[in-house]
């Protein structure tokens, strides 16, 4: 419950900044993002600590806090490292094979942190977040830091899904803006046009490493498309497999 009103106190610090569009959201939209809210915000975290520990204890009986680690590197397993492994899990999801569990978080239309959870009610049993943190929790001699790394990501994934531009000066120090990915970067993953881009979560090295980073001062123009399905589809049923992923697609090309 803490882990819950966490989530749901730092949706309400950000979503201060996104009220205008929040006014203007449709009845189907806020049931897509409080839906997803629970699902993320409490249901997930309950699962790693409950049924995932219960299971790990099943096949890892021996494993349960003997991974000593020093804090800092707790800290870069959670931050950095899983980080990596969401870059190519979300790249899966972009895929033919993943878009159609993935294709309804990208019907937002207006970068608000009340869409940061707009999903499929089960997609996120296909994220790599909720398998590898629910295992190192258990691992872990003490996954505290561990924890502070998790909750930093979730911080950080509301704040790339608001329109609070640290481009502002005195906002965020100029250093941060090379290697986070910030707000406007996520921004273009989520426009209609360009290929697919800025696949990654916290950092942007990913994404340059592989080839799919593209930056821009400006925001784009245009976000999001329709899923033209009902909204209980939408929650419950996505198409199994769409004709046309569209510009979200994986396989049409690096970005620039």
């Amino acid at each position: 419950m803490i882990i819950f009103f966490t989530f749901v106190l730092l949706t309400g610090l950000t979503a201060w900044h996104s009220w205008p569009e929040l006014r203007q959201k449709p009845l189907n939209d806020w049931i897509l993002d409080t839906a997803g809210l629970w699902v993320q915000g409490l249901l997930i975290p309950l699962l790693q600590l409950t049924l995932l520990q219960w299971l790990y204890q099943q096949l890892l009986p021996n494993w349960h806090h003997r991974l000593a680690v020093a804090p800092v590197v707790a800290f870069i397993l959670s931050f950095v490292a899983v980080d990596y492994l969401y870059y190519w899990n979300h790249r899966l999801l972009h895929s033919p094979w993943g878009w159609f569990a993935h294709r309804v978080h990208h019907t937002v239309t207006a970068m608000d942190v009340m869409g940061t959870s707009r999903n499929t009610l089960w997609s996120s049993f296909l994220i790599v977040y909720l398998w590898v943190h629910g295992l190192f929790i258990y691992l872990l001699a003490d996954p505290t830091a561990y924890g502070f790394g998790v909750s930093l990501t979730a911080a950080l994934d509301l704040w790339r899904h608001s329109r609070l531009s640290p481009l502002a000066p005195g906002t965020l120090p100029p250093w941060c803006f090379s290697w986070l990915v910030l707000p406007q970067d996520h921004g273009w993953h989520h426009q209609s046009n360009l290929p697919p881009c800025n696949y990654g979560a916290n950092l942007q090295v990913w994404d340059r490493l592989h080839g799919t980073w593209h930056s821009s001062g400006q925001w784009p123009e245009t976000l999001g498309q329709s899923s033209g399905l009902p909204l209980w589809r939408q929650l419950i049923y996505p198409h199994p497999r769409p004709a046309s992923p569209g510009p979200q697609t994986a396989s049409q090309g690096a970005a620039k």
